[in-house]
């Protein structure tokens, strides 16, 4: 990695520093970079949230009358 990254460099290495991966010398420069970067604090919130989101996404129910309105039409676009 370069000494200073970039945000290309972290979204890179996104994954490994999300999941605790990276060596240590390259998590602390991503740290150094996402502390002054906006742009890379949103980026790195929207991939920790996404679990979650996804998770409540799947919990909701369609009732019923919606559920079946909804395959009449899909069922007529086929």
């Amino acid at each position: 990695m370069n000494p200073r990254p970039v945000c290309r460099d972290g979204v890179e290495q996104l994954m490994d520093y999300l999941e605790g991966t990276l060596p240590d010398a390259d998590r602390a420069l991503i740290e150094e970079h996402v502390a002054s970067c906006p742009r890379c604090v949103a980026f790195v919130e929207s991939y920790r949230r996404t679990p979650e989101i996804l998770r409540r996404a799947t919990l909701a129910e369609l009732p019923d009358d919606l559920a079946a309105s909804l395959h009449r039409f899909l069922a007529s676009r086929r």
